[in-house]
């Protein structure tokens, strides 16, 4: 009797009231925030980088797109591509193909970016110092972001080449969709993978080492905010560069492949890896393989650095606006 007079006693004090409900701003996700703002965030980085960044790029494709007949200023240097180009199309030409990946770099940036901080908080297993995390948080991005970004890097590409037969960016997604077939504007995809699968794990994981230590070099820096700026702008210069020399053989089978058949570009019967770096490497060495890694690190570089330095800006906004959201519902 003694048990149950207890247990019937304790039942009131336990007993659960709808009124003591309150309400109150689902909790951030990842270093303080949620998981739209991680994907805002992205999408404005990825769009300066490429904005800022795209007529280095339009060069890097020009050197790249190696053909029996393809226009001559693949052939040259970086300086004599750009003088030709300046001299004989005009400055505007360098801009050809902006609106495609204006369309594509912002979505693919925001995949990019807010799968990353997902994988990256499960990953790290509450280490912020595990680059084996980093490293996998970002090939896992790389994945999802390049089935958003490849269509509309296919587009891009086309627009660059010299003596482009598209009028503009619906012209050439119709004329690929008719002649081609959808399946023309994933034909790199595969290649695209496996470059970007190391590029993204070389990068992330120098970021994050190259962040890491600046930071701990300017804890005693005066102007702390200034110097966190040049500390992710660094690091991701860094990153960019190293990422972009190494994997510069993959980004040229990526080229061929997005635009075989357009001007005097080689068309292979697969899309086979194998098949492409045998073609080149035929007719042009092991130094084709290579074309277009100036560029390419230039475009890297300072873009990682814009995209990063942009990024945790964004992100630093976000954290404030929480901060600022929590603060006046308490």
């Amino acid at each position: 009797m003694a048990t149950t007079t207890t247990t019937t006693t304790a039942t009131p004090s336990t007993k659960f009231h709808p009124t003591e409900i309150t309400l109150s701003p689902p909790p951030p996700s990842h270093d303080g925030l949620l998981f739209w703002q991680f994907m805002v965030a992205g999408s404005v980085a990825g769009s300066v980088e490429h904005m800022a960044m795209f007529p280095v790029d339009t060069l890097k494709t020009r050197m790249q797109a190696i053909g029996p007949t393809s226009c001559p200023s693949s052939t040259v240097n970086l300086r004599q591509s750009l003088g030709s180009i300046l001299k004989l199309e005009g400055p505007a030409v360098l801009y050809r193909g902006i609106a495609a990946m204006g369309l594509g770099a912002g979505p693919a940036h925001a995949v990019y970016f807010s799968v990353y901080e997902w994988f990256k908080k499960s990953l790290s297993a509450g280490n912020p110092n595990n680059s084996a995390a980093h490293a996998a948080s970002g090939v896992l991005a790389t994945v999802a972001s390049d089935a958003v970004i490849t269509p509309m890097d296919v587009v891009k590409q086309r627009l660059q080449l010299k003596g482009s037969p598209y009028k503009g960016v619906g012209d050439c997604v119709r004329r690929v969709v008719v002649e081609e077939g959808v399946g023309a504007f994933y034909k790199s995809y595969r290649t695209t993978v496996v470059m970007n699968a190391p590029f993204t794990a070389i990068h992330f994981a120098t970021y994050e080492a190259a962040k890491r230590g600046l930071m701990e070099l300017s804890l005693e820096s005066v102007g702390e905010e200034d110097e966190t700026l040049v500390v992710h702008a660094t690091a991701g210069a860094a990153a960019g560069a190293l990422a972009a020399a190494l994997t510069t053989p993959l980004d040229v089978v990526k080229t061929q492949l997005q635009c075989q058949g357009v001007c005097g570009c080689d068309r292979f019967s697969s899309s086979s890896i194998q098949d492409v770096i045998q073609t080149l490497v035929k007719r042009n060495g092991y130094g084709g393989l290579m074309r277009g890694w100036v560029p390419r690190m230039l475009f890297h570089a300072p873009a990682a650095a814009i995209c990063w330095s942009t990024y945790e800006a964004a992100k630093t906004f976000f954290q404030d606006l929480n901060g600022r959201n929590n603060s006046s519902v308490d």
